[in-house]
């Protein structure tokens, strides 16, 4: 429930924004200028040539082209109406997304029932890292980002839309839409997700079996079982990674339907939420029922573009600190702390890791959710979900609740959870936490400060995901392995080498060496080490699945290995420190010393096979270049 005298914003919160403002006033100035440039424009319908026009539209019904250039040889329709564009991520080999399938049919036919129009602007890839984890595919995963960003531009460039739904939901597609979507700004915006699946096999006895098969306790049949337990229907996967925060970063910033992100497919409010998605793209949100014909919708359909803010006006600095607390306060993605910032970029906003640093350190941690706990998104859900995570951080004061949102109650709409009764959305405040063992309020954290920290020693800047790991292995000091792969990190492992305390360095995984893939498979046997009591740490210039938990893990060294970072000078037998509570990441070898040992180089013949097989050599010039993890790995700037 929300508190009817909220503290105000937080210094330290109101002081990062203050200095992302301030850093970011000439790109984001000009970045409004061009949005407000292209929103003067008329409409692509009435504005381009009448072949243009026809090419557009010639598939459409009748009755849809009558309404899409308002040229209505069967008198049907009074005027033109507004078009939707959507984008749609489709596909059926990612089971968060295979719910999207059916979509289009029904946001088109809500959108005729409201008078506009609705078109499949066009589709993009959408990976999935769970199928690709520790595969040559995973390599292309970062920069499948960055082709998500491109195609969603090339989806819209036909420029004829007057609003946009987005239609994706894991790891790299929503941010891939969101920077897409960014570029163009103008256009009043709405994210439509699809849920994740049923809860089945708990997350933390999946893992359990990991271990065991990693150890050879058990055979593939039952790791095979095991996890297909786990992951046994459509919806996105039941842990707390990069899919299920993108879905908390998105309600955080406004850009659902309220209440959207974590609902089942199949549920019974499900489909009116994506018809609800079409009514708030449209500025009618709310107007659901049949009673109300489309000739009554159709002028409030035709003022969409004031109902609903635009895109680029949705996201701005506010908007994007107000996903960075969210992030902290769930002890969400590590891989966000990429995106965000490439999010960031896409709307002229400078952000970098600094900046979630000193949010870190004030923003409490309320959520314990797998693998920072054992309940999974189904139970954060039932527990009070996204609704009650943001009352809490507007009323604690951690979120900026006078920002725009997609719809007209702003953000205190997004501390609600909806539910559908006859036929109608009705939403209901959140309330108290469910179950304090999952969700606990800011006067009662899990934590004073949030799940992610940034690193700087020696070696450059990397973070680390403290929410997940035990409290006694904060602090790892111990001598140093060098590994130049997973693959040859997994074999030591095998063959008994790592039977110690030891810091595992795998380096020449970063975005310029071979697209920053995510080493998920090296928590297993690391999890094995530190399950024997041993001092176990990872060390690396690539990226950690959101999945990822116990285990203390340096990642996103940056600068990487193999673009002259210091990670490249590092010899095994170093010692190396990771201090979480202090922040620190130091190779313990004197300075003079350090600052005289040379570099060591990516090996030709592992740059030459980075680069070769599964398509990775249309990824070139990607690798080549791609900014530092710290500015979002970004390929297009």
């Amino acid at each position: 429930m929300a508190n009817p005298n909220p503290v105000p914003l937080h210094p330290v919160v109101a002081a990062t924004t203050r200095r992302i403002q301030t850093r970011s006033a000439a790109t984001r100035a000009a970045y409004v200028a061009q949005l407000h440039a292209a929103a003067q424009r008329k409409p692509g319908a009435e504005r381009m040539g009448c072949a243009n026009v026809a090419h557009a539209f010639a598939a459409m019904p009748e009755t849809d082209k009558a309404r899409a250039t308002g040229i209505d040889k069967f008198k049907v329709v009074a005027q033109r109406g507004p078009n939707i564009g959507i984008v749609n991520a489709y596909n059926d080999m990612l089971s968060a997304h295979a719910p999207l399938q059916h979509y289009p049919d029904t946001i088109k036919t809500e959108a005729r029932r409201l008078g506009a129009t609705a078109q499949v602007a066009g589709g993009v890839p959408a990976m999935c890292d769970g199928v690709t984890q520790g595969t040559p595919g995973m390599e292309l995963s970062l920069f499948s980002r960055d082709a998500i960003a491109m195609a969603t531009a090339v989806s819209l460039s036909h420029d004829v839309f007057d609003a946009a739904l987005m239609l994706g939901v894991c790891d790299k597609i929503v941010p891939g839409l969101l920077i897409g979507a960014l570029h163009f700004g103008h256009l009043p915006t709405v994210f439509v997700p699809a849920g994740p699946m049923t809860s089945g096999l708990p997350n933390n006895e999946k893992a359990k079996v990991r271990e065991m098969a990693a150890q050879g306790l058990v055979g593939r049949a039952e790791l095979l079982e095991a996890e297909s337990a786990a992951y046994h229907g459509p919806g996105t996967c039941t842990f707390y990674g990069t899919a299920n925060s993108n879905q908390m970063l998105l309600e955080a910033m406004g850009l659902h339907v309220p209440g959207t992100a974590f609902i089942n497919p199949g549920n019974a409010v499900r489909e009116e939420l994506t018809r609800e998605a079409v009514r708030t793209v449209l500025g009618q949100a709310g107007q659901g029922g049949d009673a109300a014909s489309s000739a009554s919708h159709a002028q409030a359909a035709r003022n969409t573009a004031a109902a609903c803010p635009p895109i680029g006006l949705v996201v701005d600095e506010r908007s994007i600190v107000n996903a960075m607390v969210a992030l902290l306060a769930t002890g969400g993605s590590t891989n966000h702390l990429i995106h965000w910032v490439a999010v960031a970029r896409a709307a002229g906003i400078v952000i970098d890791w600094d900046d979630f640093s000193a949010l870190s350190d004030v923003v409490p941690l309320l959520a314990r959710v797998y693998p920072n706990g054992s309940a999974d998104v189904n139970q954060f859900q039932a527990a009070g979900g996204p609704g009650f995570v943001i009352c809490e951080l507007m009323d604690g004061g951690f979120m900026h609740a006078d920002v725009l949102t997609v719809r007209s109650g702003g953000l205190r709409e997004f501390s609600r959870i909806p539910a559908a009764s006859e036929g109608r959305l009705q939403w209901r405040d959140a309330g108290p936490s469910g179950d304090l063992a999952v969700l606990r309020p800011v006067s009662q954290p899990f934590s004073a400060s949030g799940g992610l920290k940034l690193l700087q020693g020696n070696v450059g800047r990397s973070v680390i995901k403290v929410s997940a790991v035990p409290e006694d292995r904060h602090v790892i000091e111990a001598p140093c392995r060098v590994f130049d792969s997973q693959e040859a990190l997994h074999q030591a492992f095998t063959a008994g080498e790592l039977n110690r305390d030891v810091v595992c360095v795998v380096r020449w995984q970063g975005p310029q060496a071979n697209g920053m893939p995510e080493l998920h498979k090296l928590t297993p046997p690391l999890a094995v080490l530190q399950g024997k009591g041993f001092k176990v740490a990872l060390v690396t210039d690539g990226r950690m699945s959101g999945a990822s938990g116990k285990v203390p893990a340096a990642i996103h060294v940056s600068p990487e290995a193999a673009a002259g970072g210091a990670l490249a000078k590092v010899r095994d037998g170093d010692v190396i420190r990771l201090d979480a509570t202090a922040e620190t990441l130091q190779v313990l070898v004197p300075p003079a010393e350090w600052d005289a040992r040379p570099l060591a180089t990516l090996p030709e013949a592992l740059r030459a096979a980075n680069a070769i097989g599964m398509g990775r050599e249309l990824f070139t010039a990607m690798r080549r270049n791609a900014l530092t993890a710290e500015e979002g790995a970004c390929a297009w700037l």
